[in-house]
């Protein structure tokens, strides 16, 4: 490796602070990763072929990049270690899942070089960028400017770009994010409370395959990256509240066998998604498609 390094993934030995590496090692960029757990950091080496080190500091002064990969918790902490070794010319990036929090930490704390907000929308198992959804959040013109051009460098390999307000994005990842992991780790929760799911997965059709699938794949994960989530995404306890409050209303007419009820109420359902999904119908399809191919 050449004596400069061009990016910096704080947190890098970590399963997206690979994933990242190594995309930008077959792009052509020179690589260095940090992370606290020295095992870890040497899997990585040995893995990819890049430097690593458990020294931020000595990663920040070299990087003219740097991708901050680190857990919510502890994303001040990083901020305020590198933030004295940062330089105009770097830019940096964090890209955790939630953005209010860490695009104010960022400006709090980096006084030089330009920052952005980024979420891959998309887990260490993608095989490589195309198709793959980003959410840039910038705040200024400064900020947008470099959006617009992380944007081409993106959209050029393949990538779905969309830009909005840190706010926004976590307003949305409430549900998108929050809700869907909460249903699946009580979907777990439930289905575990029967002896016969074993049986249950070979008869099984695909809306129950579909089901099963959403929650071993939360639950294979790292807990405390969920934890994480749930415990951060503002406005996630209320979204789950209204979750609460609707299987209520429907365990109460299944209890009370309101059929006439509960159709009138799917018809409204279905009224409302044709109106909103103009490919409404064309999702069973695929999901049919996909199960089947599990």
């Amino acid at each position: 490796m050449g004596n400069q390094v061009t990016v910096a993934i704080i947190g890098g030995s970590g399963k997206m602070g690979r994933w990242f590496a190594n995309f930008l090692l077959k792009d052509g960029y020179e690589v260095v990763i940090t992370g606290r757990n020295e095992k870890k950091l040497l899997e990585a080496k040995r893995q990819l072929g890049v430097e690593v080190t458990t020294n931020n500091i000595e990663a920040v002064k070299k990087a003219k990049a740097i991708l901050i990969s680190v857990p919510i918790d502890n994303f001040e902490e990083v901020m305020e270690q590198i933030c004295p070794y940062t330089h105009p010319e770097q830019v940096i990036i964090d890209i955790t899942s939630i953005k209010a929090f860490p695009v104010e930490i960022m400006h709090k704390h980096i006084k030089t070089g330009l920052v952005l907000g980024v979420h891959p929308m998309f887990g260490p198992g993608a095989r490589d960028i195309a198709n793959q959804s980003f959410i840039l959040t910038p705040t200024n013109e400064e900020e947008r400017a470099l959006a617009q051009k992380i944007r081409k460098y993106l959209e050029t390999r393949g990538a779905r770009v969309t830009l909005m307000s840190p706010d926004e994005h976590d307003e949305m990842m409430g549900v998108i994010l929050g809700l869907s992991h909460f249903i699946a780790i009580v979907s777990a929760d439930t289905l575990l409370s029967f002896d016969k799911l074993k049986q249950m997965r070979a008869i099984g059709g695909s809306t129950f395959k579909l089901l099963l699938t959403l929650a071993e794949g939360v639950i294979s994960e790292d807990p405390e990256f969920y934890t994480s989530l749930q415990m951060n995404l503002p406005n996630i306890a209320e979204i789950e509240k209204l979750f609460q409050r609707r299987a209520k209303t429907w365990a109460d007419l299944v209890e009370n066998k309101d059929r006439e009820k509960f159709a009138q109420r799917m018809n409204a359902l279905k009224n409302r998604l044709n109106e909103v999904n103009p490919d409404f119908g064309k999702a069973y399809e695929d999901m049919y498609k996909l199960v089947e191919g599990l």
